[in-house]
């Protein structure tokens, strides 16, 4: 079963084009099935690329998924087109006082790692969220910043700054084999990684009711179980396409920006080359596996989600 899409939106003619499923509104009302229903709280600049992104994710699977995108209620992003986020968002007071309720959450990162967590403009609102996620979420993917926030809020595991970025594509050990989420994981994946802070693994040890997944000697860990709230904590970038670090990259050195090339990612480091796509099949894998758990454990009646 494909994605449901609003028809235009951008992301829908991106999907098409590339094979992937997707269905119409109108179709959809004539599946007599329910659909699971997955919300993005999208805090990433750019607004159409990371939709688009994890569309193609969540969209790959046989099962018919219904997307829902949120923003946040106050903060007015910058680097996406008023009218865009008019016609496809719902600010979070609005999901929040409608009573919605979903199967599914994916929280992206954001670019505001450097800041304390209370010096960022809408950490009051983002902690209301991770509290709701709890009674009408019944299970959230947490993505870099976002991940680190929401470990943090949930259990007090602290993001340390780091004294240069860890940026490229690093090989992860897979730590938990029996993993339902992690269903046909090789021993070894490589994960695209973007940031300037990390979670350390002792300090994911310190607590008994976490339980690292992936993780890399060079980047610490990468994907985090947390049962009792239902979450997975992902500080690295499954989702990128090819060419965003290349793009981050280019950026950053038109910005004079002292960057190092993105380790791992170019043939020889060479940014001239086109770089290899090695995430693509592990990023599937885990977001299907992460939407076979929701299918497989999330009530029938929505109603019945976090009660």
């Amino acid at each position: 079963m494909p994605i449901k899409l609003p028809s235009d939106l951008p992301a829908f003619d991106v999907l098409v084009r590339e094979g992937v499923m997707v269905m119409s509104e109108d179709v959809a009302a004539r599946q007599d099935i329910r659909p699971l229903k997955i919300a993005l709280l999208n805090l990433m600049p750019k607004k159409i690329q990371t939709e688009t992104q994890f569309s193609r994710l969540i969209g790959a699977t046989p099962l018919q998924i219904e997307l829902t995108l949120i923003r946040m209620s106050e903060h007015q992003t910058k680097n996406t087109a008023a009218e865009h986020m008019e016609s496809f968002y719902q600010p979070f007071d609005e999901v929040e006082a409608s009573g919605q309720k979903f199967d599914g959450l994916i929280i992206t990162g954001a670019p505001v790692e450097q800041l304390d967590f209370d010096q960022v403009t809408y950490w009051e609102e983002l902690r209301r969220i991770f509290d709701w996620t709890q009674t009408h979420v019944h299970s959230t993917m947490a993505v870099c910043w976002g991940g680190m926030a929401m470990i943090n809020y949930f259990h007090g595991v602290p993001k340390h700054l780091l004294e240069a970025k860890a940026f490229g594509c690093f090989p992860h050990t897979n730590l938990d084999p029996t993993s339902p989420y992690l269903r046909g994981f090789s021993d070894l994946c490589v994960v695209p990684v973007s940031r300037w802070t990390e979670i350390r693994q002792s300090d994911v040890l310190a607590n008994s009711d976490l339980r690292t997944l992936l993780g890399s000697d060079q980047t610490g860990p990468c994907l985090v179980a947390d049962p009792a709230h239902r979450t997975l904590y992902c500080f690295n970038h499954f989702e990128y396409d090819s060419d965003t670090l290349k793009q981050e990259y280019d950026r950053d050195v038109a910005a004079g920006t002292e960057i190092n090339v993105p380790m791992n990612y170019y043939p020889d480091n060479d940014p001239s080359r086109p770089p290899l796509n090695r995430w693509r099949s592990h990023a599937h894998l885990l977001y299907g596996n992460w939407i076979n758990e929701l299918y497989q454990s999330t009530p029938y009646r929505l109603e019945d989600i976090g009660t």
